[in-house]
């Protein structure tokens, strides 16, 4: 059995012993139960007044302080916090988050980025920002959590369950990023981090190193006899990135090789360094106007370069021009070794650049008006931008017009699916090989610049009505306004053509070549792509698809909430909780372009758009039994708006005549008058409490979507508006491809977590504890529509589990994590910069830390220092074709150790 399980077993079973034992442990002088959140509260807004009645230290503040909000809240949520400021142990929040019961993450380029909840992607979520929605970098909703430094998080707040004051929330479940409130810590903070970092991999391309270092300090303050408080956060973070890659073209059966057998058809063997610079800026100023007014202004900013340099090699094996296959061995179906003759490799040296940019400014105003009244007006503003530059270029034995070729020897480890190549040529030798066109591409290379912006402004008032008697404690109502616009621009995108066809690569240019040796090749030549990149011609190229990636989509969402807040007792049940509606009236609208016949140079502007209503009302009930037990229930309707690239109003436009000589229209686009994907959700949840020091919990959920989003296709879609130009068709209906509204299904599943501090057991053991969470998960949606493949939804994997044990007495702290996640299918950007689904695989990573705190009164008062080691097992990210379950990717990121110190004053 697994580790994480049978870990997972002793922690579940002793949580279990302690309820039998109805133990309720203490730390000297707390009370028996936490204090609950003030009336009217969500829970972050809970955290922040209490943060400064924590008087433990470490590992331990950062669980209780997430415990404490979680038994506080009224909904069912998941949470963390840090253990001081700018101290959350992960390097990015998105691990951090893809610890809680539930969540996992989803590597992109090595880095945990993007995180599914209940087995939902990115997409069906939504990420706050303090309660404001947030704008995306990428092509859809999914907020890329690596975009925020853990350094300036002070806590996340997980909703797992619907709640009629939480405006903006999603489907799978809400994410709220919080900064700090500087009145609630009453004292000066100032903290220092640094930490250097170095990747195992080594320098992978020569010019990129393999150490970076990560920078942070804060200060926090109070003036004005603390009615004034002021938080400024900046973090830098150069961090190196190595990864070596390889992926298959395919694997044809129509081969004359081995006619029905599986047979590599082409294959890329890379190595890529990145360097990675993040640079984020928080910044909070709170200001007690007096006893009935509160304003507090805080800003996010933050810009994330990167830059790429990806070096490899790139053949056609089946699947290339005159090539043969000898020497054929077959197991189970495949073949796993034997001998191409023919073959041209196309050695490739690529440049990548991307350049973000994030803004999220709030202005927050809380009156109080009298005994029972009070009010909040509440201003944000969000946006994002990024660019890119991809850049490739290749070179190789010679054109395809040269008779010159090689021969290549494979074998292919069935457990990995990783293939090893002998090559006959030497593919480091700058005498042996030209810049050209080896692979008959009709290109010496490709360049492209596409961009982002995102922008959503939003507005909201709201008010509440406290009462003296009753179950209501309780009743707020209020507006809000949101208006976002997302557009995508595909920028220049060209050929690169040498004049002659062929060149020599320029020794000025030439860098040492590059160790392919992971799959066995010897290595490729190396080079500047900016100091060749004069000798090319640039092709604008003109494309349909290019056309397609110019788009612009405009969201006004409008909602009306109101919440009744329970609070009174039932016999000796104390019982807690809301129940609400929100009103939300949504006018989307799109432009692009339709591209009649593949003539992208006279492309026609169009747009479209809808506007419908929703209802979602929502209800939450937490039933406080004696020993701190809570039962909570929760049910709701939820809704998550399509993705941005559904929405585009772009339209390509064609004529078949393979199954009507006069002709039959066809075409595919976006849908502007998609509606949101929408479900009704129950949720159950009992937990047990230890003292405020631990906890056991076990939930079910249930989620049915009456509504799914899938590709249709259209029979009878009326093409009568545009010129068939030379073309007869019978009839001007033909099919059109579109995304549309249709079938749910069901999502339901069970999640287990457990924390606990082993003295709690056994005294001998005080200082030793174990969180750890398991969740399974199931579906009967089919994602692609009734007549579809059955495959699981985007980010769901059927078992997650998460383990962390902790360690820490007089200063010495220990922890080492391991989070699982079974197969899933993940959304991954794939050829020409759009989103295309792909199965990747299991994966287990494991995370260690170490540090010492130097005591108080000593002469390093404050001080602390800290080893990690990220990855430790170097676990490969890998990626299967759905239809035969071989290999399509394989990548291998090394693990990342990074030695560090944190000051506070």
């Amino acid at each position: 059995m697994k580790l994480e399980r049978n870990l997972l077993s002793v922690a579940l079973s002793s949580a279990m012993l302690m309820f039998a034992a109805n133990v309720n442990a203490q730390t000297a002088g707390e009370d028996d139960t936490p204090a609950p959140a003030a009336q009217g509260t969500r829970a972050d807004d809970a955290e922040a007044v209490d943060l400064d009645r924590v008087t433990v230290t470490g590992i331990r503040r950062g669980i209780e302080n997430a415990i404490e909000t979680k038994q506080s809240s009224t909904s069912i949520v998941e949470s963390i916090s840090a253990e001081d400021i700018g101290k959350l142990p992960d390097i990015s929040i998105a691990e951090s988050i893809a610890r809680l019961p539930g969540l996992a993450a989803q590597r992109v380029a090595g880095r945990s980025s993007t995180i599914s909840i209940r087995g939902l992607a990115e997409n069906f979520g939504t990420t706050l920002l303090n309660g404001r929605e947030q704008v995306s970098l990428g092509h859809n909703r999914g907020v890329e959590f690596d975009q925020y430094p853990s350094e300036l998080i002070n806590a996340v707040v997980v909703y797992k369950t619907p709640d009629a004051s939480l405006v903006g929330q999603g489907l799978s479940g809400t994410v709220d990023l919080q900064t700090v409130r500087p009145l609630s810590f009453g004292e000066r903070v100032i903290t220092f981090n640094a930490r250097a970092e170095e990747n195992s991999l080594g320098e992978l391309n020569p010019g990129y190193d393999d150490r970076g270092y990560r920078i942070s300090g804060s200060y926090i303050d109070q003036f004005m006899d603390g009615r004034l408080g002021v938080a400024v956060g900046y973090a830098r973070m150069d961090s190196p990135g190595q990864a070596n890659r390889w992926e298959s073209w395919g694997y044809p059966t129509d081969n004359a090789g081995s006619p029905g057998n599986f047979l590599l058809g082409g294959s890329k063997s890379q190595a890529s360094s990145v360097e990675n610079v993040r640079d984020g800026l928080m910044a909070v100023v709170e200001f007690k106007a007096s006893d009935n007014w509160t304003s507090i202004l805080d800003a996010y900013y933050s810009t994330f370069d990167k830059s790429e340099t990806l070096r490899f090699m790139e053949t056609g094996l089946a699947w290339g021009a005159g090539t043969t296959l000898s020497n054929a061995v077959v197991e189970d179906g495949q073949v796993v070794s034997g001998t191409f003759s023919g073959v041209r490799p196309v050695l490739r040296n690529d440049r990548n650049t991307q350049e973000d940019e994030l803004l999220a400014v709030g202005w927050n105003n809380a009156f109080e008006f009298g005994e029972r009244w009070s009010g909040v007006a509440d201003l944000s503003y969000s946006k994002a931008e990024r660019k890119e530059m991809l850049l490739e270029t290749y070179s190789g034995l010679g054109s395809a017009s040269n008779t010159r070729t090689d021969t290549v020897d494979f074998v292919i480890d069935r457990s990995s699916g990783l293939p090893t190549f002998t090559y006959r040529e030497d593919y480091t030798d700058p005498s042996n090989l030209v810049l050209t066109d080896p692979g008959g591409w009709g290109q010496e290379g490709f360049i492209k610049f596409p961009e982002v912006e995102d922008r959503l402004a939003s507005l909201r008032l709201g008010a509440e009505r406290r009462f003296d008697a009753g179950i209501f404690s309780s009743v707020e109502f209020g507006v809000n306004h949101a208006d976002r616009e997302k557009t995508r621009r595909s920028g220049l995108e060209a050929f690169l053509r040498l004049p002659d066809g062929e060149v020599p690569i320029p020794a000025d240019a030439l860098t040492a070549p590059v160790d392919l040796g992971f799959t066995g090749i010897r290595g490729s030549i190396g080079y500047d792509t900016g100091a060749v990149l004069p000798l090319y011609v640039i092709d604008e190229h003109s494309h349909s698809d290019i056309r397609n990636k110019n788009w612009t989509v405009e969201e006004k969402l409008s909602t009306a909430y109101a919440q009744w807040n329970l609070n009174t007792d039932v016999g000796e049940v104390a019982l807690r909780g809301n129940i609400g509606v929100q009103l939300v009236h949504t006018d989307q609208s799109s432009t692009g372009f339709v591209v009649p016949f593949g003539d992208a140079d006279a492309p026609i502007p169009m747009s479209g758009g809808a506007q419908y209503n929703d209802v979602l009302p929502s209800l939450n009930l937490s039933f406080g039994f004696p020993s701190d037990q809570m039962l909570r229930f929760a049910l709701g309707r939820q809704m998550a708006r399509p993705r941005m690239d559904d929405l585009r109003a772009n339209r390509n436009i064609s004529i078949r005549t393979d199954r009507d000589p006069n002709g039959q229209w066809t075409g595919d686009g976006g849908n502007p008058e998609l509606e949101p994907w929408r479900a009704t959700a129950l949720d159950v949840s009992y937990e047990k409490y230890f003292g405020g020091r631990g906890y056991f919990s076990l939930a079910a959920f249930h989620k049915d979507l009456h509504s799914y989003i899938y590709k249709r296709t259209v029979n009878d879609y009326d093409f009568s508006e545009f010129d068939p130009r030379g073309f007869d068709p019978v009839s001007d209906l033909g099919e059109f491809t579109t995304p549309e509204n249709g079938q749910g299904g069901e999502l339901y599943g069970f999640e287990a977590a457990v924390s606990v501090p082993l003295d709690m057991l056994w005294q001998p053991l005080d200082g030793f504890g174990v969180i750890a969470s398991y969740s399974k998960t199931k579906s009967s949606i089919l994602p692609e529509g009734p007549d579809g493949p059955d495959r699981s939804v985007p980010g769901l994997s059927e078992h997650v589990s998460n383990v962390t044990l902790y360690y820490e007495r007089q200063g010495f702290s220990t922890r080492v994590s391991r989070r699982s996640r079974s197969p899933f299918i993940g959304d991954v950007v794939g050829f020409g910069g759009d989103l295309g689904t792909r199965y990747i695989g299991a994966e287990d990573i494991v995370d260690f830390q170490v540090g010492y705190a130097f005591a108080d009164g000593t002469r390093l008062e404050g001080l602390s220092v800290l080893l990690q080691v990220n990855n430790v097992t170097n676990e490969e990210y890998r990626e299967f074709y759905f239809d035969n379950g071989l290999a399509q990717t394989y990548n291998e990121y090394g693990r990342q150790v990074l030695l560090g110190l944190n000051y506070k004053f």
